[in-house]
């Protein structure tokens, strides 16, 4: 009894002290111990609401996922999170859902079904040139040019006026239009080059020409006469040189920089000149529409008394690089005519 009341009376932090006292005159040391220490532990925790689980059952499972570096979410939750933060998944069309090309409405042949083919290389006479005339009624009647620009699809729109604003950002906007005017005054004097150089053609076995065509070339086209050097050397037959057009059914008119035979194949021949290399028809872009526009021109034009049935562009570098020629097959020329009389009609419902 007095021990009791020594035990309640001694403070808190004398208690420990006085049960080992008391402990180890009794001689039950062990016992007091563990009812010292059990009596400190429950004075320090709380009563959790998890006490109650059995833990275990659940040990193997609390040790996995504290062990393991695997997230805990599912492919569910992560697509549920990706939608949230960057918004719903656009899945590609499978191919046979994907746009189809758009077809003419009208179709129009592109080889006159009235006019012969004529064979042969050698025509006697200058080759054809006739210029453009306005008069008579002739303003209404658009380009092809014309009719590319204005129906250009939004990418080709994005992609054109990127390049402009990149251009004036470095040039300056004073400086951009001095190099659009080179640049026109180039490709003009290029052109002019090339219609000097095969104009004097002669033909005449034997008779070598070249070194007094190419001499005449000025200096600012001698780049690009060197470029379509080796092209040149196939071009045989001129038929038509900086000619103009005329659809008269279709209503549009263009002028072909070249009508000539190229490795033994007639075709309109487009010269262009870039800064940038083309090795493939695709980088022309809308190119081999124009040329196709230019064959449907030719094919119906009463000036002309021949069919033409391919194509072939010159992309020539102003640094005497060889220049890329891409040749445009009759099968191809053929596609891009649809294209074209897709083109022409989006121009005619937009006016």
């Amino acid at each position: 009894m007095h021990a009791y009341q020594t035990l309640r009376c001694a403070p808190r932090t004398q208690t420990s002290r006085l049960v080992l006292g008391l402990a180890s005159h009794f001689g039950f040391t062990s016992s007091v111990n563990s009812f010292s220490t059990s009596h400190s532990s429950r004075a320090r925790k709380k009563n959790s609401k998890y006490s109650a689980v059995d833990s275990e059952r659940y040990s193997s499972l609390i040790k996995t996922v504290v062990s393991s570096k695997v997230s805990c979410q599912t492919p569910e939750t992560l697509q549920e999170e990706d939608s949230y933060v960057y918004g719903p998944v656009v899945k590609s069309q499978i191919p046979s859902q994907r746009l189809v090309p758009k077809a003419p409405k009208i179709h129009h042949p592109l080889v006159n079904p009235d006019r012969t083919c004529e064979m042969g290389e050698r025509v006697p006479g200058p080759p054809t040139q006739i210029g453009l005339q306005r008069g008579k009624g002739m303003y209404s009647v658009p380009s092809v040019t014309r009719i590319l620009q204005q129906t250009m699809s939004p990418e080709q729109v994005y992609v054109l006026e990127r390049w402009r604003r990149r251009m004036i950002a470095e040039l300056g906007e004073e400086g951009f239009k001095e190099y659009s005017q080179n640049l026109f005054r180039q490709g003009k004097l290029f052109h002019t080059a090339v219609e000097n150089f095969l104009g004097l053609v002669d033909e005449t076995p034997g008779v070598d020409t070249e070194p007094k065509r190419m001499s005449e070339c000025p200096p600012e086209a001698e780049g690009y006469m060197e470029s379509i050097r080796h092209v040149l050397e196939d071009v045989r037959g001129v038929r038509a040189i900086e000619s103009t057009v005329n659809h008269a059914t279709l209503g549009y008119l263009g002028i072909v920089d070249c009508v000539a035979y190229y490795r033994g194949v007639r075709c309109v021949i487009d010269w262009k000149t870039s800064e940038k290399p083309k090795p493939y028809l695709s980088n022309t872009y809308d190119n081999p529409l124009q040329v196709a526009a230019y064959i449907g021109a030719l094919n119906n034009d009463d000036n002309y008394g021949y069919q033409v049935e391919n194509g072939l562009i010159v992309v020539a570098y102003k640094d005497g690089t060889p220049a890329h020629p891409h040749p445009i097959s009759s099968e191809q020329v053929l596609r891009y005519w649809e294209k074209w009389l897709v083109r022409l009609e989006e121009y005619t419902e937009g006016k």
